[in-house]
């Protein structure tokens, strides 16, 4: 027997012209299930995207999940839209909507694509939630568009919430509001900026580490409810840390309650396989060229920097949508109406998308995780770019861990491959990734690549992070790596936080700790991080010592810095080095710090002589410790 279902809609006519040209990007103040009071009476006003639906209904545990109960009424305008108002419906109700296509007749029970909260995994429903929450980052949001601009410190510790941190004796993860607790005073302490979720929207299967989404507007309830996650933001934002969520628009599961055939059409997916299927990942692939599609990707980008006051977007396989041919074989792909091998829709999408990103919120930050040699992705739109604020550098990731697993005495025979990201480091506002991809599937853990005996191999994990911090740009760091986890990552357990027991694992800690510090305090290291004149090469051509020296600069030139890298185990005394002007040198950071675990080799302060050496007309000479890095001021 049908039960009342009132008409009602939150749709004007301006907002269905926004959607169906894809330009409507608030679209979670409208779909999903909105509770109210209408007519003097509570209940909960529905609304999904169907177009290919003969009949949608809703059914949840108000109404013993049976379909027919509460039909809803599709609208007048063609526009696809089924919506309704349904007494009595409660926060905290389960519900799925279900659809019987008019393509096939095929009965489909689906979660709701803008849902707020979903059932905990393995369950699939969608509940009825909202999202009131008193926030208290006033102060911060107003700070933020002078300390998370371009020229600000940007260390970024990359976190998947599961596998931080377990209570062993309950064998489970924290939950968001005792990760608000421990992550955020330890992501303090080491001192980092940013912090980074991966992917965090409701996702079915935990091997995929939440890169395969079926809830885009829910965070997962593996940890808590919505509130309690503004509440971690909330507390970031408290102790000054901005927070950047892994975003996720390449692709999602075939799973059947999820966005794929959703009303029995391809409605969310490209029909054509060449265009709507990843070989790779087994997943769908959105329809950037589908107006209504835009409208809810870029709606839902939105959504997590308005309403979970998110400060940067990290946007996940952008290489995937860029290209036509990715991990296809001739004659598996298509190419463009120009015969090249360039999605020109989801160009257009990604545009788009960050042009409605930086003219809405002030202060915010799109990171595109780019692999390839796509141009100017990092320009702004207006200038023919693809408009991200930063791009994941990977050629200096592959370049400089492969040059790390040498045995150094034959670094000397690849001196190019730890200077070569010079060549290009400012075509783009690069971001250096030591990401989770380069931990996991036998790669090994970052210092498990490190050669040489115990000593050696914490000595070249020091020097590779002071090298990553004095290379211009910004800088990211998987959890774990930052005091030498010796395996790989595992998704399913907790970092060996045991090993901070150790001197050699505390003191990779500290060298984080103390790089940290210097990054933010100083100027040189991030005033001009994606500008050539933020950077003057000393030598980078001594390869017989394989040592790298070079200034890093900012505004005042009176604070410039002098950075020289020793990617040997041998100690270099009396080791000549050009310097711009006359003065006294001060060491300001030594990798090989005793209480870093170091062998304490150091400089007191030198002066220099009006000796001129690599083409400077003043000159110093210096102790370079074995395997380590040496920041200096000119005083």
């Amino acid at each position: 027997m049908k039960k009342e279902v009132q008409v009602h809609s939150l749709f004007s006519e301006f907002d269905i012209y926004l959607f169906k040209s894809g330009k409507h990007f608030r679209l979670y103040e409208k779909f999903g299930a909105h509770p109210m009071e209408l007519q003097g009476e509570e209940g909960v006003y529905f609304a999904v995207w169907a177009p290919s639906a003969k009949n949608v209904s809703v059914i949840g545990d108000f109404n013993y999940w049976l379909e027919g109960e509460h039909p809803l009424n599709v609208r007048w305008d063609e526009s696809g839209i089924w919506e309704g108002f349904i007494p009595g419906v409660k926060l905290g109700d389960k519900y799925k909507y279900k659809i019987q296509s008019s393509v096939n007749d095929a009965k489909l029970e689906k979660a709701d694509p803008y849902a707020l909260k979903c059932e905990r995994p393995p369950n699939t429903a969608s509940i009825v939630w909202d999202l009131n929450y008193k926030w208290k980052d006033k102060k911060y949001l107003e700070s933020r568009k002078e300390t998370n601009s371009l020229d600000k410190p940007f260390s970024i510790y990359e976190v998947h919430l599961g596998s931080w941190k377990r209570k062993v004796e309950e064998n489970r993860a924290l939950s968001y509001l005792e990760l608000a607790q421990e992550l955020v005073s330890y992501v303090k302490e080491c001192g980092f900026t940013h912090v980074e979720f991966m992917p965090i929207m409701e996702y079915p299967y935990d091997p995929s580490w939440g890169y395969q989404l079926t809830g885009y507007f829910a965070p997962t309830s593996r940890f808590g409810d919505p509130q309690d996650f503004m509440a971690l933001i909330d507390a970031f934002h408290k102790a000054g840390i901005g927070v950047i969520l892994d975003w996720v628009p390449s692709h999602f599961p075939e799973d059947k309650h999820g966005l794929g055939m959703f009303d029995g059409s391809h409605l969310y997916e490209h029909p054509d396989p060449r265009k709507g299927y990843h070989p790779d990942w087994k997943s769908l692939i959105f329809n950037y060229g589908r107006n209504e599609v835009r409208s809810f990707l870029i709606s839902n980008a939105v959504f997590w920097l308005d309403k979970y006051h998110a400060d940067g977007l990290r946007v996940d396989a952008v290489a995937s949508m860029l290209y036509l041919d990715y991990s296809r074989e001739d004659g598996q792909w298509e190419p463009n109406e120009h015969g090249g091998r360039e999605n020109l829709d989801a160009i257009q999408f990604v545009r788009e998308l960050n042009t409605e990103v930086y003219r809405s919120f002030e202060g915010v930050q799109t990171i595109a995780e780019e692999s390839t040699s796509f141009p100017m992705v990092s320009k702004p739109v207006d200038i023919g770019g693809l408009g991200f604020g930063m791009k994941w550098m990977m050629g200096w990731m592959h370049d400089t861990l492969e040059y790390f697993k040498k045995d150094p005495i034959y670094r000397q025979y690849h001196q190019n491959d730890i200077s070569f990201s010079m060549t290009y480091a400012f075509t783009e506002n690069f971001t250096l990734p030591l990401s989770h991809d380069e931990v996991v599937y036998g790669k090994k853990s970052i210092l498990g690549r490190m050669p040489g005996d115990e000593w050696q191999r914490f000595a070249n994990l020091r020097l590779l992070y002071s090298y990553m911090f004095t290379h211009p740009g910004t800088n990211l760091l998987f959890m774990g790596s930052e005091f030498g986890q010796h395996e790989e990552w595992k998704f399913s357990g907790s970092l060996d936080w045991h090993l901070l027991e150790y001197d050699l694992h505390k003191g990779v800690k500290e060298t984080i700790t103390q790089l940290n510090s210097l990054y933010k305090k100083q100027p040189a290291l991030h005033e001009k991080q994606f500008e050539a004149r933020g950077f003057e090469w000393i030598s980078y051509d001594d390869a017989q010592n394989s040592v790298l020296a070079y200034m890093r600069k900012g505004e005042n030139e009176k604070k410039d810095l002098l950075v020289v890298c020793n990617f040997t185990p041998g100690i270099l005394e009396n080791y000549q080095i050009g310097v711009p002007r006359k003065g006294k040198l001060k060491e300001i950071f030594n990798s090989d710090a005793k209480e870093l675990g170091g062998s304490g080799v150091k400089n007191e302060q030198v002066k220099t002589a009006p000796e001129s050496w690599h083409g400077r007309e003043h000159s110093v000479k210096i102790t370079i410790p074995p395997l380590a890095a040496v920041v200096f001021q000119i005083l």
